[in-house]
Formats: structure tokens, C-alpha cells, sequence
């Protein structure tokens, strides 16, 4: 999987409206993609977990599918960069369920002219480049599944649909197809 620069801001904000006025996925992912690196890098800021912020990449897009056809976005990096951080600090806050975390305020001011620093591009790049290869090496049923669940964002019923396969069995594939995949990248990670 290899990410796009963007640096159309034309066509970013021509592809907010449209998705707006559509509410086409195909439009949303393409707003979305880009910017991928730049939420998994927060997140795992925040989160300091790789699985967790891996899997809140995906929430945080689905939680994309209503917000974006209800708020008026003007420039949606740093609006993204905002969610971003909400999410994870909501989460924080429900896994703390009440334990107070002293959060220093100066910490959260953003600027949209920084760039986030976390993973750096030939990181983010290996670290793709190591995922698609362990995908590769999954068995076939995982591997449809798994690529079907999170990269093209299918529901368990739509996913046994397409492939044919039991319910409960696609739902065993993603599981240990995600267990598998995340043993094989800890691994082969350097």
C-alpha cells in the first residue's frame, strides 16, 4: 500500500464537497488516505501503542463517514489533526475510567505549518513496505479477509458475502489474520 502527497488543496476542498453532497466512500478514502501517516503518528503519540493506533486509524475513518457530511471543513488537515487527538484522548479517558491524568495544556496547541514528528517518512514507508510483505505471507482466507475488513472497509456480512465464506469463519480469519499479522511485523521489525 503506498500513500499519495497531496498538495492539490483545490482538490482536497473539491473533494470535501463532493463527498458532502454524495457521501460516496470511494471519495472519502481518497480525501483520507493521504493523511493516514499523519493519524497513525498521532495516534501512536497519544495511545503509545501500535495495534491500538493502527485500529484507531480505521474508528477514526468510520467516525469520518458521519462527520464529514454534518461539519463544514475548511481545512481539513488541521481539522483532522484536531479529531485525531480528540479520539485518542477520549479514549484515554475511557480506559482510565476516572483516574485522573494531569494533561499540560501547552502540549495540545497545534499549528498547521508544524508537521508531526513522530514517524519519519522513511519509517512509515518501511513499516508499510514490512506490513504488505507479512500480509503476503498470511494464508489465502486471512489475507482476503483481513484486506477486505481494513483496507476496504467491509462489514463482517458483506465480507462472507463476497467470499463465500461462514460468518463465524470470517470473523476467526480477521482475528488471527490481524494476530498473525501483527507477530509477523514485531518479528521482522529492525
Amino acid at each position: 500500500m503506498a500513500f499519495q502527497r497531496r498538495t492539490n488543496i483545490k482538490n482536497e476542498a473539491d473533494l470535501l464537497e463532493q463527498y458532502k453532497s454524495t457521501g460516496e466512500l470511494q471519495v472519502l478514502g481518497a480525501l483520507y488516505e493521504p493523511y493516514m501517516p499523519l493519524v497513525y503518528g498521532v495516534c501512536l503519540k497519544y495511545l503509545k501503542d501500535e495495534a491500538l493506533s493502527e485500529d484507531a486509524v480505521m474508528q477514526i475513518f468510520e467516525q469520518l463517514i458521519k462527520k464529514l457530511r454534518i461539519h463544514t471543513v475548511s481545512n481539513f488537515k488541521s481539522w483532522l489533526y484536531s479529531f485525531a487527538r480528540n479520539y485518542c484522548l477520549m479514549a484515554l479517558r475511557a480506559a482510565n475510567k476516572g483516574n485522573t491524568v494531569p494533561i499540560d495544556e501547552n502540549s495540545f496547541m497545534e499549528n498547521e505549518l508544524i508537521e508531526h514528528p513522530s514517524l519519519g517518512e522513511d519509517t512509515l514507508e518501511s513499516k508499510l513496505t514490512l506490513m504488505e510483505n507479512c500480509l503476503q505471507q498470511l494464508n489465502t482466507e486471512q489475507r482476503v479477509c483481513v484486506r477486505l475488513f481494513y483496507l476496504d472497509q467491509k462489514c463482517y456480512k458483506e465480507i462472507a458475502d463476497i467470499t463465500g465464506y461462514d460468518l463465524n469463519k470470517v470473523k476467526s480469519y480477521i482475528q488471527n489474520g490481524k494476530r498473525n499479522l501483527k507477530i509477523c511485523m514485531e518479528k521482522n521489525d529492525k
